[in-house]
C-alpha cells in the first residue's frame, strides 16, 4: 500500500486530487454564505447594535463599521475565492471581536441543549482558520497561485 503522501496514492489522500479543490470550494461557499447572512442582516437593520457596543466598551464608534468588512466584503471574497486567506483572517478577527464584545459571559456556559453556548462562534472561527490555512483552491477566481490564495 502506498504511503498517503506518495505520488502513487489516489483519492482523499492525494494532495493533488481535484476532490481537495472541491472540498475547499464547499467549505468556502458554506462559510461565506453563512457569515454573509449576518452581514446582510446588519445592512438591513443598520449598525446601531454594533456601534452601541463600541460606545459601551469605550471604543471609537467608527470601529463598528468594520463589521461590514468582516461580514459582507470578506465573505464575498471567500465565496468567489479572491484574496481568500486575507479575507479569512479578517473574518477570524471579526469573530474574536464579536466573542469579546458580546459573548464573553458565555465562554464557560452550556446551552439548554447541553452543547457549548459558543459552539456556533467556535465553528465559524475554526472553519475560517481552516480556510486561511488551506487557501481557495483551483475552483476560485484567484486560482491556486492567486494572490493570498
Amino acid at each position: 500500500m502506498a504511503h498517503p503522501s506518495s505520488s502513487r496514492s489516489t483519492g482523499l489522500y492525494d494532495p493533488n486530487a481535484s476532490s481537495h479543490d472541491a472540498v475547499k470550494l464547499l467549505l468556502r461557499v458554506v462559510l461565506g454564505v453563512l457569515i454573509l447572512l449576518h452581514g446582510i442582516s446588519k445592512i438591513k437593520g443598520g449598525p446601531g447594535f454594533v456601534l452601541e457596543l463600541m460606545r459601551k466598551d469605550g471604543l471609537p464608534e467608527v470601529f463598528g463599521y468594520f463589521v461590514y468588512v468582516g461580514e459582507v466584503l470578506a465573505p464575498v471574497l471567500i465565496i468567489v475565492g479572491l484574496w481568500t486567506r486575507a479575507a479569512a483572517i479578517v473574518i477570524a478577527i471579526n469573530m474574536i471581536v464579536a466573542v469579546l464584545l458580546v459573548h464573553t459571559g458565555q465562554l464557560l456556559s452550556l446551552s439548554p441543549q447541553g452543547g457549548w453556548a459558543l459552539e456556533l462562534q467556535a465553528m465559524y472561527l475554526t472553519a475560517t482558520i481552516a480556510v486561511a490555512m488551506l487557501g481557495a483552491g483551483r475552483f476560485s477566481i484567484g486560482g491556486v497561485a492567486g494572490r493570498c490564495n
